[in-house]
């Protein structure tokens, strides 16, 4: 048993450092993207305002299974080709953007708008005021959520198994598929448990530091 498994872990850990990438690329990406989307969704501008409340509503509403069909299947039918890694980058970063928007703008309009006179009558420009004020504050209300959807991510990355990318749950498909047993899945789970603890150990410690519950 022992020598199947260490048999099968180069494999395992190949997939897992698939994963790994797409979870760092996303959270990257997606998170400035979706704190930008935030601000726009606050414009005062209603041609931008309504476009990405039409972009939030389309991706939270439809399964991020369907976009990645969509993207690496769909778009080539329009002319559109996306190599499957890069297909795979960009439905999860227009996705968890959306998701990420959604919750930035919950957490500045938990900002008491009383705090935004107060920096105009003090003088502060509109940059000094995020930064100083209200950065600060949606850092500490949003950080609970965020990391909730980090760690969906990590599951979610999963998903680009349909499009045939090699990752964790692949590696572990093929293995199970290929020697008839219930070890490489379970191999697999172990895995994403890790991933996830350890992702969940960070976040806690980045949370107390952040004095989140105070």
């Amino acid at each position: 048993m022992l020598n199947y498994i260490f048999s099968i872990l180069p494999s395992l850990f190949s997939g897992a450092w698939l994963t790994i990438e797409i979870f760092f690329w996303t959270t990257v990406v997606s998170i400035p993207l979706g704190l930008l989307v935030a601000f726009g969704l606050h414009s005062k501008l209603k041609l931008v305002k309504a476009i990405l409340k039409f972009y939030v509503w389309i991706i939270r509403g439809t399964p991020l299974l369907l976009q990645l069909i969509f993207i690496f299947y769909g778009l080539p039918t329009v002319g559109i080709v996306f190599p499957r890694y890069e297909a795979a980058l960009v439905a999860f970063i227009i996705n968890y953007a959306a998701y990420f928007a959604e919750i930035f703008r919950g957490g500045l309009q938990a900002v008491p708008v009383g705090q935004f006179e107060a920096a105009q009558v003090l003088g502060l420009s509109r940059w000094q005021t995020i930064n100083r004020i209200v950065r600060p504050q949606v850092v500490k209300i949003v950080l609970p959520s965020i990391g909730n959807e980090l760690i969906n991510l990590v599951k979610d990355s999963s998903l680009v198994y349909v499009i045939g990318l090699g990752d964790l749950l692949r590696a572990g498909n093929v293995a199970t598929a290929r020697d008839v047993s219930l070890v490489p899945l379970v191999l697999v789970g172990c895995v994403y448990l890790a991933m996830t603890a350890v992702l969940t150990a960070l976040l806690r410690v980045v949370e107390k530091r952040s004095n989140v519950w105070k």
